[in-house]
C-alpha cells in the first residue's frame, strides 16, 4: 500500500512540477492566463498569477519526495479543485476560447477549453484529496522506486498527448485539404481547356 499511495503522491507531483515549472518565468502570460478566467477580483488576480507556479513547483516536489504528503496532497487538491471551478464556470457561460493555462505545451496553438479540461482537473482533485488521507510511510527505497515509476506514468501520458496533438484517428485533415485543392484545380484545368 506504501507503494501505491506513494506512486500516486508522486504523479500528481510530477504533473504539478510539470504545470508549474515552465510558468515560473512566464508571469506576463500566467497573469494573461488568471485574468481571463474572469472569476477573480481584479485586486486578487496579481497576486494569484505570482503565487500559483510557486505553489505549483513547491508542492510538486513535495509530493514526489514524500515529505509532508498529507498536507502537500490537500494543498494540490484545493489547487485542482480551484481550476476545476474556474474551468466549470466558463464552460457554462459558454466561453471555449481562453487559455487554460495548464501547461506549457501548445504554445502558439489558439487556445481553447473543453470538458476534458475540466473532467482531468476534477479527477486530480479527487485523487489528490484520496492521496492526502491514504498513509504514505514508505521508506527511502520504496520512494525513490515510486517516484521513478510515477515519472515513467507522466511521462507516457505527455508522449499520448503529444501523440494525440498530432493523429488524428478517423480523420484524415490532410488527405481531405488535398482531396479539395486536387478538385479545384481539376476543375480548373478542365475550364481552361474548353474554355480557351
Amino acid at each position: 500500500m506504501d507503494f501505491v499511495s506513494a506512486t500516486t503522491a508522486a504523479i500528481i507531483g510530477f504533473v504539478l512540477l510539470l504545470a508549474g515549472i515552465p510558468k515560473l518565468n512566464d508571469h506576463d502570460g500566467v497573469l494573461s492566463s488568471v485574468r481571463g478566467y474572469k472569476v477573480l477580483p481584479a485586486r486578487l488576480e496579481v497576486p494569484i498569477a505570482r503565487a500559483l507556479p510557486v505553489a505549483e513547483t513547491v508542492v510538486g516536489v513535495l509530493l514526489v519526495l514524500g515529505v509532508a504528503h498529507r498536507l502537500a496532497a490537500l494543498a494540490a487538491a484545493v489547487m485542482f479543485a480551484s481550476f476545476f471551478t474556474g474551468l466549470t464556470i466558463n464552460l457554462l457561460r459558454g466561453r471555449r476560447d481562453l487559455d487554460c493555462g495548464c501547461f506549457a505545451f501548445g504554445v502558439g496553438k489558439i487556445p481553447h477549453i473543453g470538458w476534458f479540461h475540466a473532467v482531468r482537473a476534477g479527477t486530480l482533485a479527487a485523487i489528490s484529496v484520496a492521496a492526502s488521507v491514504a498513509p504514505n510511510h514508505a521508506e527511502i527505497g520504496v520512494q525513490i522506486v515510486a517516484a521513478t515509476f510515477g515519472f515513467l506514468l507522466v511521462l507516457v501520458g505527455v508522449a499520448l498527448a503529444q501523440i494525440r496533438s498530432v493523429v488524428h484517428l478517423g480523420r484524415r485533415p490532410v488527405d481531405d485539404y488535398l482531396s479539395s485543392a486536387s478538385i479545384r484545380l481539376r476543375t480548373a484545368e478542365t475550364a481552361s481547356r474548353y474554355g480557351s
